[in-house]
Parts: C-alpha cells; structure tokens; sequence
C-alpha cells in the first residue's frame, strides 16, 4: 500500500529503526513479544516505547508498527493526543472547528528505568515530555505475560499508572474532547497487520460499528485468514471497564480503550489515574463462551512484584 498522500512531507516514506530491544515477553520458552524503546523514531510519530512484534504461542504476528496508513501505530502502546496540549499519540492533531492539522505539538514518552524484570514481564516507569521536552506526565508500567486457560492461547496483562508531574491541574484528553464524537481514543492502543476475513465482537454484539464505543466485558477482533489469530481484550478493573472501547476494522484493523471518550481525565497536581486490562492471544477463532471463560479464569503465577 502506498504511503497516503495526506501524510506525505510529514511521516517517513519507509518505516524508521524504532531504536533499542528493552526487553522480551517469555511464555513456556517462547518468546512471544518484544519492547522497544522507540528512541530512534522520528517526532512526528510522537516516539514512545511500545510491544512488537506481538505473536501467537505458533508464532504468527498479531501486531503491525509504523504501517503506511498511520506510520504513528506502534503495535501495542499506551499514548494519548491531548496531554495537556501536546500530541504523545503522533501524527495529526484534531483541533475544535479545524479537524486534523499538522502541528509541532508532539511529545515523546522516555523509559527513565526499572522496577522489576523477569523473563515474562516488568515493571517500567517513563517520562511523558511534551514538545519542550517538560516532564508532563510520569508513568509506572507493569506488563506481564503468561499461559491462558485455553489452549493455543496466552495472556498478557498491563497496568499503567499514569502521574500528573505538574504543579498544576493537567488535562488528558483525545479528539472527541476537542469536537470530533466518537473518536475518544486514548489509553491502549492495538495495531493489528493486515488481516484476511477480519471479525470484530463482544459477548453482546457483532460488527464494528456494534462495538464501537460500548463498554462491553471484552471486546475481541479474529482473522479468519490462512494463518487464523484472535484477540480479545477486557478492562481488569471498574475504571477500566467503565471506559468504551475503541474499534477500527474498515479503515484499518486496531482495538483499543477511550479513555477520554466525552470529557476530558482532569488530573490535579500531582495525582495520579489507573487503568488496567487483560488481553487473551489465542491461535485459532475460538467461539464467545471460550473467550468469556478464559478471560474470568486470571493468569498464571509468576512475573514482576
């Protein structure tokens, strides 16, 4: 697919070197996602540390990283547009009674270090910077991987705790707070790769513009295709689950969460908010109940304390 003509003079024309491995995700001996710290990435994209490729236990990717649609998708990353006025999401703003605009607006999270490292998950803290390279925000991120119950399946779980490092009240919000409705995305974001007969559902509807904006217990996107994958992904939490889901599947195939869907996370000095999900990577298309179970059923043991 060719580089879209709207971003053309804006993003790279090739995908750029995300810069340093952090570290590997690690289930049963297989390694089954990597962490770059997106060093390398230009501004635009608003680099940020982010998992690719994401895969199956068999090994078939589950992520895409700076595709031509949207060179800004970084696989599976926790980014926002509007954090206090700058862009930590990458590529065009969305401005009130304006609509997308390139902007010098974008800022960069910055992995600062560790707080626990084992073969299937870590605990990291990041700086989110805004374009004048000010701490904004301060993260801690803690990413664990491990078996499901389901076969062919794994889980992956992340929690992210996000500081306003100001000494004033911080606005985090997304482009449906700035005017465009239903696009509150913010939070988790999903990229998927190209996806052969792509299916997006919950437990309680079917299709995207179903699942679109609903606060569903799970929300899952199958590719039906001759190497067939499903993800399904669930807040851990009340506050993550009370935020509607964010669905793509026409224009590109992602999934994610809006945390920001109407009004804007008004953060005051120094306090902090959290969101937390699962997600379930399972070879195969297995059916609504065998999802349901293995989301209710919680990881393994093991990973970072």
């Amino acid at each position: 697919m060719a580089l879209k003509t709207l971003h053309q003079g804006h993003v790279p024309d090739e995908p750029s070197p995300a810069g340093s491995a952090l570290a590997t995700l690690t289930v049963a001996g297989t390694v089954v996602a990597t962490c770059w710290d997106g060093a390398g990435l230009p501004g635009v994209l608003a680099p940020r540390p982010f998992l690719h490729p994401v895969t199956t236990l068999s090994g078939v990717p589950v992520t895409d990283a700076q595709p031509d649609d949207h060179r800004w998708h970084l696989g599976v990353s926790v980014t926002l547009q509007d954090v206090g006025g700058a862009n930590i999401w990458g590529g065009r703003t969305y401005l009130r009674d304006q609509g997308y605009t390139w902007r010098a607006d974008h800022g960069r999270q910055v992995h600062t270090g560790w707080a626990a490292q084992a073969p299937d998950g870590f605990r990291e803290t990041l700086d989110w910077q805004g374009p004048d390279g000010r701490t904004l925000l301060t993260e801690e991120r803690t990413v664990r991987a491990a078996r499901a119950a389901l076969p062919g399946a794994w889980s992956l779980q992340l929690t992210t705790t996000l500081h306003n490092a100001t000494d004033a009240p911080l606005e985090l919000g997304s482009p449906a707070t700035n005017g465009r409705s239903g696009a509150g995305y913010g939070g988790l974001f999903w990229r998927f790769p190209p996806v052969t007969g792509a299916r997006v559902w919950s437990p309680d509807a079917e299709g995207e513009d179903a699942v679109h904006g609903s606060s569903a217990a799970w929300v899952a996107l199958a590719a039906t295709g001759p190497a067939p994958f499903t993800v399904a992904l669930a807040g851990a939490d009340e506050a993550t689950r009370a935020d509607p889901w964010f669905v793509r599947v026409d224009d590109y195939p992602g999934l994610g969460s809006q945390l920001a869907a109407e009004h804007p996370v008004r953060l005051a000095a120094r306090e902090a908010t959290t969101r937390s999900f699962r997600a379930l990577v399972v070879d195969g298309t297995p059916d609504t109940s065998a999802i349901g179970d293995a989301l209710a059923g919680g990881p393994g043991q093991g990973g970072p304390r």
